[in-house]
This record gives C-alpha cells, sequence and structure tokens, in this order.
C-alpha cells in the first residue's frame, strides 16, 4: 500500500477524548467480565474511614486490584486478612483517574481448607496469648440450674434432642434465644444472644447455664463459632457457658473459651442437670445409712448404759454415809446457830454503841457547819443592808440638796426674814423701817426697811452665821 493510501486510512479512524475512551473501555471490561472468580493472596490491605476497604490480589505474576465497598463489606463471610490466600467474587470494572482496571468483590472465600484452618490456628493463637482460653477463667456448672438458656436455631433437631433429654434426666425452665447458626447473620446473632443472657435483670428469669448448640456440618457450616466476636463473648459470659458445637469430633475456637465443651447437644444437656432418679435413689440410700448408723448407734449407747448400771453399788450403800454425815451436821448445826445468833447479838449491840456515838458527833458537827454558815450569810446580810441604806440615804442628800433653796442663793437671790423670823414674800407685807435680815448663801446681814414706798433698804451690821447649819427653812 502506498502511503498516500495509508494515510488516508488513518484520517478515516474515529478520534476519542480521554474521558470517551476511558468510558469505552470500562464498558467492555465491565460487559465481558461482569462476574468473575479469581484466587489470589491479599496484600496491602486497607480499611478506609469511609468504610470501603481496598487491597490487592496477587499470585508469583501479577496483581489486580481490588476493593469492597461498604455495602458489602458487613455481608461477607469471610473477613479478609492480609497474607490470607482467597477467591474473590465480583465483577471487573476500570478506574479511569490512575488508568487500571479493578474488581469490585462481591463475595470473599478462603482458598481451600488447609487456608481456613492455617486462619483459624492463627485466630486461635491470638486469642489464647490475651488468656481468653487460661483454665483459671473456667466457671464450675451449677450442681442444679433453675433456668437454662439455650442459643441455637429455633427449627432444628437441635433444640428439641436438649429438651427431650432434659425431660428425661431432670426438668428444667428453658429460654430459648433463637438464632441463625450459619450464614452472614449468624455470628452477630449468637454474640447478642450471650450478651442478652448475662443482662437479663428482674423481672426476667436470668439463666443459671447457658448452652451455645447447634448440629453438625463443614468446617465453613461452622465458621460462625468460629467468630472473634462469638469467641470473646463466650470468654466474658459471667454465667458459665456450656459449648455444643457440631459432632464429637469437631472443634470451634468457642470450645476453648466456654468452661465447658459438650462433644454433642445431648451431651450438653447431661452436663446441665444430673439424673433426678439416681438423686433420689442416692437420697433414699442416703437416708436408710442415716436411720442403720442412728439405731446402731443407739443401740450401742444402751448396751453401755446397762453394762454401768450393773456395776453401780446399791442405793441403801450409797447413801447411807451420806445420811449419817446429815444427821451430825443437823446437830452441830443447831448449836452453831445458837453461838452464831448471840455472837452477832453482841456485834450488833457494840456497832450500835458505836453508830450512836458516831451519830451525835456527826450531828454536832453538821449543826456547827450550819452555824457557821449562818453566821456568814447574817454578816453579808448586814452588809448588804448597809450598803443598801447608805446608798439610799446618799440619794436622799442629793435630792434634797437639788431642792434646798441654798441653791437659788447661790444664783444671787436672797432670803429675806422679818423680825418676827416670817418670810417677807412679797413687797407690800414690809412695814417701812422694819428691821429685816437678808440671809445669803454665804450668810446673812441686818437692815432697815426705808421709811416711803420707794426708799431703799437701809444697811445693817451683818449678822453672824449660824454654825453647825447647812441649811434653813424656805417657809
Amino acid at each position: 500500500m502506498s502511503d498516500a493510501a495509508t494515510s488516508g486510512s488513518l484520517a478515516n479512524l474515529p478520534e476519542f477524548s480521554v474521558t470517551e475512551l476511558s468510558a469505552a473501555l470500562k464498558r467492555t471490561v465491565e460487559d465481558q467480565f461482569a462476574l468473575v472468580r479469581v484466587r489470589g493472596e491479599i496484600s496491602g490491605l486497607k480499611f478506609h474511614s469511609s468504610g470501603h476497604v481496598y487491597f490487592d490480589l496477587k499470585d508469583d505474576k501479577a496483581v489486580l486490584n481490588a476493593v469492597i465497598w461498604r455495602g458489602n463489606v458487613a455481608r461477607l463471610r469471610v473477613r479478609p486478612e492480609a497474607g490470607m490466600e482467597v477467591i474473590l467474587t465480583g465483577k471487573l470494572s476500570t478506574y479511569a483517574g490512575s488508568s487500571r482496571y479493578q474488581i469490585i468483590v462481591e463475595q470473599v472465600e478462603l482458598a481451600g481448607l488447609g487456608a481456613l484452618m492455617a486462619m483459624l490456628e492463627e485466630r486461635r493463637k491470638k486469642l489464647a496469648a490475651e488468656g481468653l482460653f487460661d483454665s483459671a477463667r473456667k466457671k464450675k456448672l451449677p450442681f442444679l440450674p433453675e433456668v437454662i438458656g439455650v442459643v441455637t436455631s429455633p427449627t432444628g433437631a437441635v433444640i428439641r434432642d436438649i429438651m427431650h433429654r432434659l425431660e428425661a434426666r431432670f426438668p428444667r425452665r428453658v429460654l430459648l434465644w433463637p438464632v441463625a447458626v450459619q450464614g452472614e447473620k449468624a455470628a452477630a446473632e449468637i454474640t447478642a444472644a450471650i450478651h442478652g443472657f448475662n443482662a437479663f435483670k428482674a423481672p426476667l428469669p436470668k439463666p443459671d447455664l447457658i448452652i451455645v448448640a447447634r448440629g453438625g456440618g463443614s468446617v465453613e457450616d461452622l465458621m460462625a463459632f468460629n467468630d472473634e466476636a462469638v469467641v470473646r463473648a463466650a470468654a466474658a459470659s459471667l454465667i458459665p457457658l456450656i459449648s455444643a458445637v457440631g459432632h464429637e469430633t469437631d472443634t470451634t475456637l468457642i470450645d476453648f473459651a466456654a468452661d465447658v465443651r459438650a462433644p454433642t447437644p445431648t451431651a450438653a444437656a447431661e452436663l446441665a442437670v444430673p439424673v433426678r432418679a439416681e438423686l433420689l435413689a442416692q437420697t433414699l440410700d442416703m437416708e436408710r445409712r442415716a436411720l442403720r448408723c442412728f439405731s446402731k448407734g443407739m443401740e450401742d449407747r444402751r448396751r453401755h448404759l446397762a453394762q454401768l448400771a450393773r456395776v453401780l453399788p446399791r442405793a441403801e450403800s450409797l447413801f447411807a454415809g451420806p445420811r449419817q454425815r446429815l444427821d451430825t451436821a443437823s446437830d452441830k448445826l443447831q448449836h452453831a446457830l445458837r453461838r452464831n445468833l448471840q455472837s452477832h447479838q453482841v456485834r450488833f449491840g457494840k456497832t450500835a454503841a458505836r453508830l450512836r456515838d458516831g451519830m451525835l458527833k456527826d450531828r454536832l458537827a453538821v449543826y456547827g457547819e450550819r452555824a457557821a454558815a449562818l453566821a456568814a450569810r447574817a454578816t453579808r446580810a448586814e452588809k448588804t443592808r448597809l450598803a443598801q441604806a447608805r446608798r439610799h440615804l446618799e440619794g436622799l442628800a442629793r435630792e434634797l440638796e437639788l431642792i434646798s433653796y441654798r441653791s437659788v442663793l447661790e444664783r444671787g437671790f436672797a432670803l429675806v426674814k422679818g423680825a418676827d423670823g416670817a418670810v417677807r414674800r412679797r413687797a407690800a407685807a414690809v412695814k417701812p423701817g422694819e428691821a429685816l435680815t437678808l440671809t445669803f448663801a454665804d450668810g446673812d446681814a441686818a437692815v432697815q426697811a426705808g421709811a416711803q414706798a420707794g426708799e431703799g433698804i437701809a444697811p445693817a451690821k451683818p449678822a453672824k452665821k449660824k454654825q453647825g447649819t447647812d441649811q434653813g427653812s424656805l417657809f
């Protein structure tokens, strides 16, 4: 072909944008590989905060990107772990942002029994290292539980086997918590059932024992009882727990965490309660043995008592000596009582005399003390009365001083008396030429009234102040 022809054919090719080409590739890949199963080893595992899971699936020659959307993560039967060999089921798609193809995972399965057992062994070692399987954590089963909680499927033969065995051995009250025993929801429901029984509070009848049971099945069918959440719930249960999962040869991780492992659900019922008939027979046997022991003990004591009675002496010989001693003692007692009475009379007389002397002395002493006390009280009363009288007299003197005319004279006034000694209160009462006596604060003065009205009072010789008086009469 010539260059011109080649050039013309290239010009006829359709032209795509990057987005159009990426969309076309996406449609082609998704249509061609709508559902595929791919086997490989998980690496680069990342649980994103959005809830999505990203990882690479690889073998010895190639790597395939994988993503599990958040909505599918909760429905996975196997939780992905780094280094796990798995088979992924999903569809291929492309991611235009980085020009790569990837598988959108819908289901994760372990690749073969060997890989599953390896994963379970790693999980068992991890939980054992945390001490969840230690024998010191195991609780003792109650001898005869009143209420038994059973965690199993309500439609399977397991619950019927357990009920039938309990009915045959020792009927008890059974609470069934129905759960799925396999599938996507089984592990969450079993975990919730164990926690739920432990959280019972009055008036709900809290179980004394829990049985987690399931019939036989493949390893994949029993995976719910290998779930880490189920194992941790069994280990944390405060109520004693029996695991009865699968047949006798089946072993799950819950068997290690349970307080007791039963090989089958029927065996779990046998471990839960004793046989009622055997208990009754044992009780009757113990009753018969107790009666025999009691009867034998009574017979032995009766025989021993008879032997003792045979070796005892006659009653007359036993009481002869004591009777004689009693007669002698009674004779001595009469004389002793008489002497004792006389002795007490003498002592009583002496004591009475001492008491009389002592009482007289005590009474005189008491009277002396009372007289001294009365004298002291009289002295205190006299002093008190004199002090009160003195204060009263001083008060009266102060009142008299306040109302005395001497205080008026001190302010410059004078007391006018006539020759007859009467006080002249009005000028009209003074006669012309009458001799008057004027009393001042410091003494008296003799004067004579004027001859006519309007004339002054002539002075006279001052009178001597009376000795021994400090106050005169206003009247």
